[in-house]
């Protein structure tokens, strides 16, 4: 039978969902894929945070919650907490309420709802994202209607930070994961806001609460007055009443939770500074690991870079070919995710990458 939708093509390739089927679909019973941003314990599992299960508990306990439609904007508290984690308890501009916030599907959403608007309302279509980013990055705002180009950040000679040319958009989705600290870690945009910036914040819950599968983050705008801002915060609304209407309340009510108590609070920044101190751990490892091995090159860029992620500067030649001898999954630009390391996994890694530069140009 013929179909209405037999004209459709098979979409391109995807960098980053290929790595991921191709490690999927390996039989090999020792694979390990590095390519995704999901921490994970020394036993290679997903990480549950404790507090976490606190505050479900309390919530599962708790007889006036119900299940019913959020406002477009999201649970206000929710709302008014993560602004305040991320601007500061001492923010003019949460204390002028001239900053919009409202609840999104994760980081990813707060990126998408935050470009739509721009594109309706902003006279420059131009979004300037770094080189290298995240594949998923372009797609987001292109699709929103802006045009993108690209700034430098990363110097490939040094495998570190090409600071002259890093000189609107905050995607703050891992704060407290580069130095275990959230206020160190959100003292770039503080700093902006703070200087009178203009500016928007697209905030996730997915990796410093764990919270990976409750798709739970926020969207931030700050104004220049209260004014703008109400008339701002009319105009998202707009945008997210088409798109998905209502956003989901279990993954708010847990942040919201664990903000509000002091306990859990406290509580919350100790394991997540446990995570971020096991990832400094993996890198420490991985760097002496390659040292011993005598691999070629400089790799204190192992240590010297911070978060989740390390640009290894392996090319793709290297990459695919760790990937079929050694079977070892990432992205095809060299980057790999240290959380997704463990004390067993990194000897595995230190072997293929000493194996891909002494062999593969």
């Amino acid at each position: 039978m013929s179909s209405i939708l037999s004209n459709v093509l098979p979409a391109p390739e995807d960098p980053v969902l290929s790595v991921i089927f191709a490690c999927r679909d390996d039989p090999c019973p020792v694979k390990l894929n590095v390519s995704a941003g999901a921490y994970r314990t020394e036993e290679g599992k997903p990480l549950v945070l404790e507090v976490v299960r606190k505050a479900e508990q309390q919530l599962a306990n708790d007889l006036s919650c119900d299940k019913g439609y959020l406002p477009i904007d999201g649970l206000a508290d929710f709302n008014k907490l993560s602004a305040k984690l991320t601007l500061g308890d001492d923010s003019h501009a949460v204390d002028e309420n001239r900053v919009v916030t409202i609840q999104c599907l994760s980081g990813t959403g707060s990126l998408r709802v935050g470009a739509e608007f721009l594109a309706k309302h902003h006279q420059q279509r131009v979004v300037f994202v770094p080189n290298p980013t995240w594949g998923n990055h372009p797609f987001i705002f292109t699709l929103a209607g802006l045009c993108v180009e690209y700034f430098r950040y990363y110097d490939p000679q040094t495998r570190g930070l090409d600071f002259e040319a890093t000189c609107l958009f905050f995607n703050l989705n891992c704060q407290g994961f580069a130095s275990g600290n959230l206020d160190s870690d959100a003292q770039s945009v503080r700093m902006f806001v703070a200087d009178g910036g203009e500016c928007l914040i697209a905030q996730s819950f997915a990796k410093n609460m764990g919270l990976y599968g409750e798709r739970i983050g926020a969207l931030t705008i700050v104004c220049t007055s209260q004014d703008v801002a109400r008339k701002v915060h009319s105009q998202v609304l707009l945008v997210v009443r088409p798109m998905y209407l209502s956003p989901p309340i279990h993954g708010a009510s847990i942040v919201t939770t664990i903000l509000k108590n002091s306990d859990m609070y406290k509580d919350w920044t100790i394991e997540l500074k446990g995570m971020a101190d096991r990832i400094i751990s993996m890198r420490q490892q991985l760097y002496e690991a390659i040292q011993a091995r005598g691999t070629p090159g400089d790799w204190s860029h192992i240590i010297k870079q911070i978060g989740m992620f390390s640009f290894t500067g392996l090319n793709e030649k290297q990459v695919r070919w760790m990937a079929k001898e050694y079977h070892i999954y990432m992205t095809y630009d060299g980057r790999i995710s240290i959380a997704s390391l463990s004390s067993k996994t990194v000897p595995q890694l230190a072997d293929a990458i000493h194996a891909a530069v002494t062999r593969i140009a």
